[in-house]
């Protein structure tokens, strides 16, 4: 069999009964996670409510809750509503060496298909949302170059593979149908690099509401029997060739498939920002406990990158005074100088009024960067931090930030976390639905109905 159809045979085949307890419990903690950010960037994304709108004013079946809202819409435009919510405080999960976020239009699709099926168990819902994650994550490592030097911005085209997959699992659809869904994912995924030298625009933030939809549309497609491609990840202008060129490594998509599931090695964020900033910020947050560190104090602050993580410095001017919410967020100069001054990198240290605080700026500008061509797409999440003060050079090396698998947040931490986010709920949710909400999740499998935790947002 070639790789598409292992793919397709390995989804339609594996159900949750075969995946390993540890996975199952990394999966209810993305869910978790999940929920989370789209319930704060409801309020707090900017764009978001624009999609919530188109999607609202379209009309349709009430079939699917558009979270915190207290809205239904048809499947396919709640999955595209929730999906501009995923990214966009880019505070969801991510696999740090893939370069994807798995989840984030993963679970937006799934949870809108589940609930518009009436009859989906959470054992059923946290099987499609591992196998879409894991999809995502094998595709990321498959890649052996950043495929942003022909122009594209990888994360949502892989991320609509994974909608489609966990979409595809829950209508349970065969092995022929899996390639058919595929193939029309295929036609209709796509993003451009352009996005990242427009910091005015939101795209970047968005981004996963395309990749939601699209996953949701392919699937219902493939079910109806549109007949798509027999090769529409390894073709001659299926996935691999037309995006990279054929430049990819076939055995990351099929080694131990069905007993690794690189969804499990996910980092959980502490701070809502990029990932290749968490190792700066972790790194500056120890030099300021371990030498009461003030804004004040710093003369020069030295940061030495990766070649992938560069982006995060250039245009140097443009970082250390980004214009939008995503901008900032996608600033190693504006990340650390947050963590200067408010010893915490939050949700409000990304408003309006904090992007054009002075004290920031004025740390923010004196970030300056070198990149260190050994810092490869193995160790992408190494930093090196350098603060020059009047007196000393306080240097820190991060290897595994904070909500690394290596370095990780508690569950605890996690639940806090998502106490956070819903309490910027459009909709008010109560602390007695939340703490409902965490107990059905962390006990999901057990959930006859997916409908129970959406009653609840």
């Amino acid at each position: 069999m070639n790789e598409s159809q292992i793919l397709a045979k390995h989804i339609a085949n594996t159900d949750y009964d075969h995946i390993p307890a540890g996975v199952v419990k990394i999966a209810k903690n993305c869910f978790l996670d999940a929920l989370a950010v789209m319930l704060a960037a409801g309020t707090l994304g900017e764009g978001c409510k624009e999609f919530v709108h188109l999607a609202v004013t379209s009309g349709g079946k009430n079939e699917s809750t558009i979270l915190g809202f207290d809205q239904k819409v048809p499947a396919a435009m709640a999955a595209f509503a929730n999906g501009s919510m995923a990214h966009a405080l880019d505070f969801e999960d991510a696999h740090d060496r893939a370069f994807v976020h798995p989840n984030a239009a993963a679970i937006p699709a799934a949870l809108a298909v589940a609930e518009s099926l009436g009859d989906v168990s959470g054992r059923d819902f946290l099987a499609a949302i591992i196998l879409g994650s894991d999809l995502v994550c094998r595709l990321g490592l498959s890649l052996k170059e950043d495929l942003l030097g022909y122009g594209w911005y990888m994360p949502p085209i892989l991320g609509a593979f994974g909608a489609t997959t966990a979409v595809s699992k829950l209508l349970k659809l065969s092995e022929e149908q899996i390639l058919d869904a595929f193939s029309l994912t295929l036609c209709q995924a796509t993003c451009s690099g352009e996005l990242i030298h427009n910091p005015q625009s939101v795209v970047r933030s968005i981004r996963d509401a395309f990749s939601a939809k699209a996953g949701v549309l392919s699937a219902l497609l493939a079910r109806e029997g549109i007949v798509g491609f027999k090769q529409p990840f390894e073709g001659k202008a299926g996935f691999f060739n037309l995006y990279a060129r054929g430049n990819y490594f076939p055995d990351m998509l099929t080694d131990n498939l069905g007993k690794v599931f690189e969804s499990a090695n996910v980092s959980f964020k502490p701070w809502p920002s990029c990932r290749g900033t968490h190792s700066y910020v972790d790194a500056v947050l120890q030099i300021i406990e371990e030498h009461d560190l003030k804004p004040g104090d710093v003369k020069e602050i030295r940061a030495v990158v990766s070649p992938l993580n560069r982006m995060l410095c250039e245009p140097l001017e443009t970082k250390q005074n980004p214009i939008t919410a995503i901008d900032a967020k996608f600033s190693i100069p504006f990340v650390v100088a947050t963590a200067i001054v408010y010893k915490r990198v939050a949700l409000e240290h990304f408003s309006p009024q904090a992007l054009v605080n002075r004290e920031v700026l004025g740390v923010s500008r004196k970030v300056t960067y070198e990149v260190d061509d050994s810092f490869t797409s193995k160790s992408t999440m190494q930093s090196r931090l350098e603060v020059h003060t009047k007196n000393s050079v306080l240097s820190k090396r991060v290897s595994f930030p904070y909500g690394h698998p290596g370095n990780p947040m508690s569950q605890e931490a996690l639940i806090t976390k998502f106490m956070d986010c819903a309490g910027h709920s459009m909709k008010n949710i109560t602390m007695e639905k939340l703490k409902d909400l965490v107990g059905l999740i962390m006990n999901l499998d057990e959930v006859e109905n997916i409908a129970q935790i959406t009653a609840l947002l």
